[in-house]
């Protein structure tokens, strides 16, 4: 689904989550992956040695086949999302939603990309019952809780969600502190999960190293990780501009420079793909998912990724 030619605005994310599934799953069922289990499981096959307390008796004699009942405090996974929120998530800024719903396009940036994937995510967890957490920070931890399966808990995401989704104040400077902010989490989650990160790690170049330190702390508490490294392509890595002079602005620092984007294209374009050579290096190291999303092209590119790493964790 491209989010440049859909409909949808932030009046109420559950909703939405629930429809960008439903393309979803009819996508799958149309490709090479329909064998995918993401319908929600009220039974699962009894094992032998198991208690024989749950077993559907009922089911039993209609399938000829033993199921145990599957209880709301039952989980297949635990899974945390960790959201980026500092100020650079909110490039590239746009006008107010309801001028682009008179023009019938919705463009996203960055956070509210990160934002409808999130709340796609939880979607797709409460239909395969995997408990979830979700964390939020800039330069520091700005929301946490810890994972939970009950609709309550979802309703309170969704609606920490939503937030993330208003005007924003472009002069509200936060900077990004992903080190921090990565260590807290790691000493939070006790139990093994699947952590799945939206930021675009916009890091101090000098804090490099420090970064991956904190990356591989999350592996260190033996949790799988999926970073999805969220980008505007077009922009942010091709630095593709009009031939004109441009004012560009440091969204984290309110820091000017005016310059022709021609005069530098070569060299930030170098930078930055070097940048993303060692991330992704890095990660494999580290045996960490890494995913470039483009914010212009879909959530097919998180929620597939999402779903082969489930699968061979299950």
């Amino acid at each position: 689904m491209n989010l440049k030619s859909s409909n949808f605005l932030p009046n109420n994310l559950e909703l939405i989550a629930k429809q960008v599934v439903e393309g979803f799953i009819t996508g799958l069922h149309k490709s090479p992956y329909h064998g995918f289990s993401v319908e929600f499981a009220e039974h699962k096959l009894y094992n032998k040695g198991e208690s024989t307390k749950h077993i559907d008796w009922k089911l039993f004699g209609r399938t000829d086949k033993l199921f145990i009942k599957r209880y709301e405090e039952e989980t297949n996974l635990r899974c945390h999302l960790i959201i980026d929120n500092s100020s650079s998530m909110y490039f590239p800024t746009f006008p107010p939603a309801s001028f682009l719903k008179d023009r019938g396009v919705v463009e996203v940036n960055k956070i509210q990309f990160s934002t409808y994937c999130a709340a796609a995510l939880i979607e797709l967890f409460k239909r395969q019952r995997d408990a979830v957490g979700m964390s939020l920070f800039s330069d520091k931890i700005e929301f946490h809780v810890p994972a939970k399966l009950s609709t309550t808990h979802h309703q309170l995401l969704f609606y920490e969600l939503e937030k993330l989704l208003l005007p924003y104040d472009v002069n509200n400077h936060k900077k990004t502190s992903a080190i921090e902010a990565l260590h807290q989490i790691a000493e939070t989650i006790h139990k093994r999960s699947l952590i799945i990160i939206f930021s675009d790690m916009m890091e101090l170049e000098d804090n490099t190293g420090k970064l991956f330190a904190a990356l591989q702390h999350l592996k260190h508490k033996k949790h799988e990780v999926i970073l999805f490294h969220v980008i505007d392509k077009q922009k942010e890595l091709n630095f593709n501009f009009e031939n004109r002079p441009y004012r560009f602005i440091d969204m984290e620092t309110g820091e000017e420079v005016k310059l022709h984007p021609n005069d530098i294209k070569g060299n930030y374009r170098a930078s930055m793909n070097l940048f993303a050579k060692e991330l992704k290096l890095k990660c494999g190291q580290y045996k960490i998912d890494f995913i470039e999303a483009d914010i212009n092209i879909g959530f097919e590119q998180v929620l597939m990724p999402y779903l082969l790493k489930r699968t061979k964790m299950i």
